[in-house]
C-alpha cells in the first residue's frame, strides 16, 4: 500500500495525493452482499433542511460487512480484496467451505488465496478471529467486540490497531489507538493483525470538488455569521469570535461531554491522551 503524488499540471492536481489501489483485485462487488444506499441530503420527511452542509455526492452501494465472525470452525478462502466507498479500510471477500460468502475488513498483509478461520480452535494468525482469552498477550489486534456476540465495535478504520497487554481474571486489558487502556471481557472476539490501507492518513484530496463527490457541501464558519445566526458571529471588522462554541452555544474546545455516571467508566484503567 502506497500513495502517489501528481505533477502540478492543474490547480486540482497540485496538492492531490491518493492511494495507488494496487492491492485491489476486483472492481465489481459481490451482488448478493450489496444494496443501494439512500441519502437524505440533510432533509426530513417534510423536505425541511435539518442538517446543514450535506447533499449531492456519488451514488453508493452498501457492502454488508461481517463484524461478528460467528461462523466458527468453518474455513474460508480470501477470494478478492475490494474498495469500499463507505469506509477508509479495504474489504476482503471470503468464500466459506459451506458455500456462503461474506465480506470482512481486510487486515494489513492479507493476501488472496489465504485460508481464514474464526472460533476458539483458530490459530492466532493475521485475519483469524478468536476470543480474547485465546489470543497471546502482546498480540496486535483489531475489530474488537465490546460485548460477546455484539460484533466488532472498536478499531475498524484504516491503519488502526490495538494491543492485548495483560489479563485480569475474567477481563483482558487492551490498549486502544487513542491511548486509552481498558478492560474487555475475555469472551469477546477480536481479529489478529492491524487494519489495512495504513497510508490512508497521508492522502490529500487536493480540491473542494472531491468533497462534493463525497456528499459534503461548503461549510461556512461561525465567525463570519451575524450574532443572530451564531454565538461567535458579529463584531466590527474581523473579530475573533470569542470562545469557540457550537451554533447552539455548547463549548467546542475542552468541555468534557462524557457523563461522570456512565457505567462503563469502571472498565477504563487509563483515559485517552489529550
Amino acid at each position: 500500500m502506497a500513495v502517489r503524488k501528481f505533477k502540478p499540471t492543474t490547480p486540482g492536481q497540485r496538492h492531490k495525493i491518493i492511494g495507488t489501489f494496487e492491492e485491489i483485485t476486483a472492481r465489481v462487488p459481490e451482488k448478493s452482499l450489496v444494496y443501494g444506499k439512500r441519502t437524505s441530503g440533510g432533509r426530513n420527511n417534510t423536505g425541511k433542511m435539518t442538517a446543514r452542509y450535506l447533499g449531492g455526492g456519488h451514488r453508493k452501494m452498501i457492502r454488508i460487512i461481517d463484524f461478528k465472525r460467528n461462523k466458527d470452525g468453518v474455513p474460508a478462502i480470501v477470494k478478492t480484496i475490494e474498495y469500499d466507498p463507505n469506509r477508509s479500510a479495504r474489504i476482503a471477500l471470503l468464500h466459506y467451505a459451506d458455500g456462503e460468502k461474506r465480506y470482512i475488513i481486510a487486515p494489513n498483509g492479507l493476501q488472496v488465496g489465504v485460508t481464514l478461520m474464526s472460533g476458539t480452535e483458530a490459530t492466532p494468525e493475521i485475519g483469524n478471529a478468536l476470543p480474547l482469552q485465546n489470543i497471546p498477550v502482546g498480540t496486535v489486534i483489531h475489530n474488537i467486540e465490546l460485548r460477546p456476540g455484539q460484533g466488532a465495535a472498536f478499531v475498524r478504520s484504516a491503519g488502526n490497531f490495538a494491543q492485548l497487554t495483560s489479563r485480569e481474571g475474567r477481563y483482558c486489558v487492551i490498549k486502544l489507538p487513542s491511548g486509552e487502556v481498558r478492560q474487555i471481557l475475555s469472551t469477546c472476539k477480536a481479529t489478529i493483525g492491524s487494519v489495512g490501507n495504513s497510508d490512508h492518513g497521508l492522502e490529500s484530496s487536493g480540491k473542494a470538488g472531491r468533497a462534493r463527490w463525497q456528499g459534503r457541501r461548503p461549510h461556512n464558519r461561525g465567525v463570519v455569521m451575524n450574532p443572530v445566526d451564531h454565538p461567535m458571529g458579529g463584531g466590527e471588522g474581523r473579530q475573533s469570535g470569542g470562545h469557540p462554541r457550537s451554533r447552539t452555544g455548547l463549548y467546542a474546545k475542552g468541555l468534557k461531554t462524557r457523563s461522570p455516571k456512565k457505567a462503563s467508566s469502571k472498565y477504563i484503567i487509563e483515559r485517552r491522551k489529550k
